[in-house]
């Protein structure tokens, strides 16, 4: 008997407190840090933070407009749970801390928002990259509704990639293993879902649904500005 689309949600609200509770645990013990000469000739860019938390919001949102069909939407949780589950025994077996600098100093919105970016995720449980995995799920089961749409969202998870690096979140092997990560979870669970069982009008709107979710993004930056300018501390 399939579980239900509630339960899959219910069983995703309660893994979630995890990701801290793990990154908690990090502290005195032996971390990792799986760095190359390619990770150590990408320079620190704190502007990628800006693409880094406009697109991962944007992908994260995408799927919750865009997929409809129920057999979709539950293969499309079985995924993220799949990618969240399996990372979280690598993060306890193969602890990691980011490649972040000690500080970043300087003014102005980038910097702020760099720091800003460092206060929200704690530098552990790096490996695999969660943020690239989720991002090219939500890319993966977009494209089974709208083709061009799913091109779009595959790129703007690329991106992500290529931000985790230049932001100092992940290494290069953190972003390859949440890419592989993904593409296990498309071919167990996404690809049981047919493109043919979309309903013609679902893939006319996915487009519209997602300028809408760039509108969302457009006050969600106003309000960072805002905050920047009114001095909040990060």
């Amino acid at each position: 008997m399939s579980l239900s689309v509630a339960a899959l949600m219910a069983a995703m609200i309660l893994i979630v407190p995890f990701y801290i509770f793990i990154a908690e645990q990090m502290p005195g013990r032996r971390l990792h840090a799986p760095e190359t000469a390619l990770d150590r000739a990408v320079p620190l860019q704190p502007a990628w933070a800006l693409v880094y938390g406009a697109l991962y919001l944007f992908l994260i949102l995408l799927p919750l407009l865009v997929v409809r069909q129920p057999r979709q939407v539950r293969q499309t949780l079985l995924a993220y749970l799949a990618v969240w589950l399996t990372a979280y025994v690598f993060f306890w077996l193969y602890p990691t801390v980011a490649p972040r600098p000690a500080g970043v100093a300087g003014p102005g919105f980038v910097v702020w928002s760099l720091r800003f970016l460092y206060g929200a995720d704690p530098p552990y449980n790096c490996f695999p990259s969660l943020h690239v995995a989720h991002s090219f799920v939500s890319a993966l089961t977009c494209q089974l509704v709208n083709r061009a749409l799913g091109v779009a969202a595959l790129a703007a998870a690329a991106l992500v990639g290529v931000a985790t690096l230049f932001t100092k979140q992940h290494y290069v092997a953190d972003v390859v293993a949440g890419f592989l990560l993904a593409g296990a979870a498309d071919v167990v669970f996404l690809r049981r879902c047919s493109r043919d069982a979309v309903p013609s009008a679902d893939r006319r709107a996915a487009p519209a649904l997602a300028a809408g979710i760039l509108g969302i993004l457009a006050l969600v930056a106003a309000g960072f500005w805002m905050a920047y300018r009114l001095g909040v501390a990060v």
